[in-house]
Protein backbone atom coordinates (compact mmCIF):
# COMPACT_ATOMS: atom_id res chain seq x y z
CA UNK A 1 0.00 0.00 0.00
CA UNK A 2 1.14 3.51 -0.85
CA UNK A 3 1.85 6.00 1.24
CA UNK A 4 -0.74 8.20 0.18
CA UNK A 5 -3.18 4.92 0.69
CA UNK A 6 -2.11 4.51 4.46
CA UNK A 7 -2.67 8.17 5.62
CA UNK A 8 -6.03 7.65 4.00
CA UNK A 9 -7.17 5.00 5.48
CA UNK A 10 -5.94 6.49 8.57
CA UNK A 11 -8.12 9.60 8.30
CA UNK A 12 -10.53 7.58 7.58
CA UNK A 13 -10.60 5.60 10.36
CA UNK A 14 -10.07 8.23 12.79
CA UNK A 15 -13.16 9.80 11.90
CA UNK A 16 -15.63 7.25 11.80
CA UNK A 17 -14.33 6.26 15.37
CA UNK A 18 -13.77 10.09 16.64
CA UNK A 19 -17.15 11.94 15.14
CA UNK A 20 -20.05 12.29 17.06
CA UNK A 21 -23.01 10.76 15.42
CA UNK A 22 -26.30 12.12 14.95
CA UNK A 23 -27.88 9.31 16.57
CA UNK A 24 -26.06 10.39 19.98
CA UNK A 25 -27.66 13.89 19.49
CA UNK A 26 -31.56 13.29 18.13
CA UNK A 27 -33.70 12.80 21.24
CA UNK A 28 -36.73 10.10 21.63
CA UNK A 29 -35.75 7.88 18.20
CA UNK A 30 -37.83 5.13 17.38
CA UNK A 31 -36.08 2.56 17.08
CA UNK A 32 -36.98 -1.28 17.22
CA UNK A 33 -39.63 -2.46 19.59
CA UNK A 34 -41.09 1.06 19.91
CA UNK A 35 -44.44 1.44 21.17
CA UNK A 36 -47.29 3.26 19.20
CA UNK A 37 -47.87 6.94 18.97
CA UNK A 38 -51.52 6.24 20.93
CA UNK A 39 -49.75 4.82 23.84
CA UNK A 40 -47.85 7.82 24.75
CA UNK A 41 -50.62 9.89 26.20
CA UNK A 42 -51.23 6.72 28.99
CA UNK A 43 -47.90 7.65 30.49
CA UNK A 44 -48.25 9.47 33.58
CA UNK A 45 -46.71 10.67 36.70
CA UNK A 46 -47.32 9.21 40.39
CA UNK A 47 -48.16 11.30 43.34
CA UNK A 48 -45.13 12.63 44.77
CA UNK A 49 -44.40 12.30 48.51
CA UNK A 50 -42.95 14.92 51.04
CA UNK A 51 -39.77 14.42 52.39
CA UNK A 52 -37.95 16.46 55.00
CA UNK A 53 -37.32 20.01 54.01
CA UNK A 54 -39.72 20.03 51.35
CA UNK A 55 -41.42 23.42 51.91
CA UNK A 56 -44.74 24.20 51.27
CA UNK A 57 -47.35 26.72 50.12
CA UNK A 58 -50.68 26.68 52.37
CA UNK A 59 -53.52 28.93 51.68
CA UNK A 60 -56.98 28.84 53.69
CA UNK A 61 -60.40 30.37 52.25
CA UNK A 62 -63.49 30.94 53.50
CA UNK A 63 -66.22 33.28 54.05
CA UNK A 64 -65.09 34.72 57.17
CA UNK A 65 -61.20 35.97 56.15
CA UNK A 66 -60.25 37.74 59.74
CA UNK A 67 -60.50 33.99 61.27
CA UNK A 68 -59.07 32.41 58.56
CA UNK A 69 -55.86 34.98 58.76
CA UNK A 70 -54.46 33.62 62.19
CA UNK A 71 -53.82 30.12 60.04
CA UNK A 72 -51.66 32.15 57.56
CA UNK A 73 -47.70 33.23 58.01
CA UNK A 74 -47.61 34.97 54.80
CA UNK A 75 -46.22 38.89 55.03
CA UNK A 76 -46.30 41.45 52.67
CA UNK A 77 -42.49 42.51 53.61
CA UNK A 78 -41.42 39.21 52.76
CA UNK A 79 -42.57 38.98 49.38
CA UNK A 80 -45.57 36.94 49.89
CA UNK A 81 -46.14 34.13 47.34
CA UNK A 82 -42.80 34.68 46.01
CA UNK A 83 -39.95 32.28 45.92
CA UNK A 84 -38.30 34.34 48.61
CA UNK A 85 -41.67 34.93 50.41
CA UNK A 86 -42.38 31.00 50.33
CA UNK A 87 -38.49 30.54 51.81
CA UNK A 88 -39.57 32.53 55.00
CA UNK A 89 -43.10 31.73 54.95
CA UNK A 90 -43.66 28.58 53.48
CA UNK A 91 -44.30 25.34 55.60
CA UNK A 92 -40.87 23.53 55.93
CA UNK A 93 -40.91 20.00 56.97
CA UNK A 94 -38.46 19.52 59.40
CA UNK A 95 -36.46 16.70 60.14
CA UNK A 96 -39.31 14.39 61.96
CA UNK A 97 -41.92 15.02 59.25
CA UNK A 98 -43.80 17.46 60.31
CA UNK A 99 -44.89 21.05 59.88
CA UNK A 100 -45.81 23.49 61.81
CA UNK A 101 -49.47 25.39 61.20
CA UNK A 102 -50.38 28.87 63.21
CA UNK A 103 -52.95 27.59 65.74
CA UNK A 104 -53.52 23.83 64.00
CA UNK A 105 -50.11 23.27 65.71
CA UNK A 106 -47.89 20.40 64.39
CA UNK A 107 -48.83 18.12 61.85
CA UNK A 108 -46.71 15.27 61.02
CA UNK A 109 -46.72 14.94 56.99
CA UNK A 110 -43.76 12.63 56.15
CA UNK A 111 -45.36 10.60 53.33
CA UNK A 112 -48.40 12.01 52.50
CA UNK A 113 -49.21 13.01 49.19
CA UNK A 114 -50.30 16.93 48.79
CA UNK A 115 -54.11 15.86 48.39
CA UNK A 116 -54.18 13.85 51.92
CA UNK A 117 -52.02 16.72 53.60
CA UNK A 118 -55.19 18.97 52.38
CA UNK A 119 -57.69 16.58 53.39
CA UNK A 120 -56.33 16.42 56.70
CA UNK A 121 -55.98 20.08 57.35
CA UNK A 122 -59.74 20.44 56.28
CA UNK A 123 -61.12 18.02 58.57
CA UNK A 124 -58.72 19.31 61.42
CA UNK A 125 -60.54 22.61 60.67
CA UNK A 126 -64.37 21.89 59.98
CA UNK A 127 -63.89 19.36 63.31
CA UNK A 128 -62.49 22.50 65.93
CA UNK A 129 -62.66 25.93 64.31
CA UNK A 130 -65.21 26.09 61.06
CA UNK A 131 -68.77 24.52 60.42
CA UNK A 132 -69.90 23.35 56.88
CA UNK A 133 -71.29 26.79 56.32
CA UNK A 134 -68.24 28.79 56.12
CA UNK A 135 -67.18 27.24 53.04
CA UNK A 136 -63.62 26.90 53.66
CA UNK A 137 -61.43 26.33 51.00
CA UNK A 138 -57.95 24.45 51.27
CA UNK A 139 -55.18 24.73 48.68
CA UNK A 140 -51.95 22.47 49.36
CA UNK A 141 -48.88 22.81 46.88
CA UNK A 142 -44.68 22.60 46.74
CA UNK A 143 -43.44 25.85 46.90
CA UNK A 144 -41.30 24.98 43.28
CA UNK A 145 -40.36 22.02 42.04
CA UNK A 146 -36.62 22.17 42.68
CA UNK A 147 -34.37 19.74 41.13
CA UNK A 148 -30.20 20.09 40.46
CA UNK A 149 -29.03 18.94 37.52
CA UNK A 150 -25.39 18.78 36.44
CA UNK A 151 -22.37 17.31 33.71
CA UNK A 152 -22.65 18.34 30.14
CA UNK A 153 -25.47 20.91 30.52
CA UNK A 154 -26.04 24.52 29.03
CA UNK A 155 -26.66 26.10 32.65
CA UNK A 156 -25.85 23.62 35.54
CA UNK A 157 -27.20 24.14 39.41
CA UNK A 158 -30.37 24.04 40.93
CA UNK A 159 -33.29 25.12 39.13
CA UNK A 160 -37.23 25.73 40.36
CA UNK A 161 -40.13 25.55 38.02
CA UNK A 162 -43.79 26.30 39.58
CA UNK A 163 -45.83 23.78 37.91
CA UNK A 164 -46.79 20.17 39.48
CA UNK A 165 -44.95 17.79 36.83
CA UNK A 166 -41.97 17.76 35.46
CA UNK A 167 -39.98 15.24 32.93
CA UNK A 168 -36.77 15.03 32.49
CA UNK A 169 -36.73 16.88 29.15
CA UNK A 170 -38.42 19.76 30.35
CA UNK A 171 -35.84 20.07 32.90
CA UNK A 172 -33.05 19.86 30.71
CA UNK A 173 -34.85 22.63 28.49
CA UNK A 174 -34.78 24.49 31.18
CA UNK A 175 -30.90 24.30 31.47
CA UNK A 176 -29.90 25.31 28.66
CA UNK A 177 -30.23 21.34 26.69
CA UNK A 178 -27.16 19.17 26.71
CA UNK A 179 -24.35 20.59 25.04
CA UNK A 180 -23.04 18.04 22.22
CA UNK A 181 -20.57 15.98 24.15
CA UNK A 182 -23.12 15.15 26.72
CA UNK A 183 -23.74 11.36 26.03
CA UNK A 184 -27.82 11.46 25.62
CA UNK A 185 -27.84 7.84 26.22
CA UNK A 186 -27.04 7.61 29.59
CA UNK A 187 -28.59 10.36 32.07
CA UNK A 188 -28.36 9.52 35.30
CA UNK A 189 -31.14 10.02 37.88
CA UNK A 190 -30.48 10.64 41.38
CA UNK A 191 -33.49 10.81 43.60
CA UNK A 192 -33.60 10.13 47.44
CA UNK A 193 -36.60 7.59 48.87
CA UNK A 194 -37.73 6.42 51.92
CA UNK A 195 -35.43 3.30 51.95
CA UNK A 196 -31.90 5.46 50.58
CA UNK A 197 -30.71 6.25 47.35
CA UNK A 198 -31.90 5.38 43.72
CA UNK A 199 -30.13 5.68 41.02
CA UNK A 200 -31.21 5.14 37.38
CA UNK A 201 -29.58 5.79 33.94
CA UNK A 202 -32.27 7.10 31.13
CA UNK A 203 -31.83 6.85 26.94
CA UNK A 204 -32.98 9.76 26.32
CA UNK A 205 -32.53 8.80 22.66
CA UNK A 206 -34.75 6.05 22.44
CA UNK A 207 -38.51 7.30 22.47
CA UNK A 208 -39.20 4.25 25.19
CA UNK A 209 -37.97 5.99 27.38
CA UNK A 210 -41.12 8.36 28.15
CA UNK A 211 -42.58 4.42 29.87
CA UNK A 212 -39.92 5.00 32.28
CA UNK A 213 -40.84 5.81 35.91
CA UNK A 214 -37.64 7.79 35.44
CA UNK A 215 -38.99 10.07 32.82
CA UNK A 216 -41.51 12.44 35.35
CA UNK A 217 -38.54 13.55 37.81
CA UNK A 218 -39.60 13.96 41.51
CA UNK A 219 -39.15 17.01 43.64
CA UNK A 220 -35.09 16.91 44.70
CA UNK A 221 -33.80 14.87 41.94
CA UNK A 222 -30.38 14.79 41.30
CA UNK A 223 -29.71 14.81 37.24
CA UNK A 224 -26.00 13.86 35.53
CA UNK A 225 -25.05 14.42 32.05
CA UNK A 226 -22.00 12.23 31.71
CA UNK A 227 -19.43 13.23 28.88
CA UNK A 228 -19.12 11.51 25.60
CA UNK A 229 -15.73 9.62 24.89
CA UNK A 230 -15.03 12.30 22.00
CA UNK A 231 -14.76 14.70 24.95
CA UNK A 232 -11.99 13.03 26.71
CA UNK A 233 -9.76 12.14 23.48
CA UNK A 234 -10.28 15.72 22.27
CA UNK A 235 -10.09 14.94 18.59
CA UNK A 236 -13.14 16.95 17.41
CA UNK A 237 -17.10 17.12 18.06
CA UNK A 238 -17.94 17.49 14.16
CA UNK A 239 -15.55 16.02 10.90
CA UNK A 240 -14.26 19.18 10.36
CA UNK A 241 -12.91 19.55 13.77
CA UNK A 242 -11.53 15.56 13.93
CA UNK A 243 -9.92 16.23 9.99
CA UNK A 244 -7.74 19.24 11.58
CA UNK A 245 -6.57 17.46 14.56
CA UNK A 246 -5.47 14.72 12.11
CA UNK A 247 -3.71 16.75 10.00
CA UNK A 248 -2.39 18.79 12.69
CA UNK A 249 -0.79 15.45 14.18
CA UNK A 250 0.28 14.52 10.67
CA UNK A 251 2.05 17.67 9.79
CA UNK A 252 3.54 17.44 13.52
CA UNK A 253 4.58 13.89 12.66
CA UNK A 254 6.39 14.33 9.26
CA UNK A 255 8.56 17.30 10.51
CA UNK A 256 9.41 15.77 13.03
CA UNK A 257 10.79 13.07 10.98
CA UNK A 258 12.45 14.89 8.42
CA UNK A 259 14.43 16.84 11.26
CA UNK A 260 15.56 13.79 12.78
CA UNK A 261 16.09 12.38 9.77
CA UNK A 262 18.71 14.94 9.02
Amino acid sequence: MSRFGLYLLMVMSALSTSCISTNDLIYLQKKEGSFPDAAIAAVGAKPYRLQTNDVLSITIKAIDPKLVSIFSTTSDATGGKSESGLYFDGFTVDDHGTIRIPVLGELNVIGYTLDEVRLRIEKQLLAEYFNKEANIFVTVKLAGFRYTINGEIGAAGTKSLFQEHVTIMEAIANAGDITITGNRKAVTIMRKTPTGVEMHDLDLTDINVMKSPYFYLQPNDYIYIKPLKQKTWGTGKTGIESLGTIITLLSLATTTFLLLRN
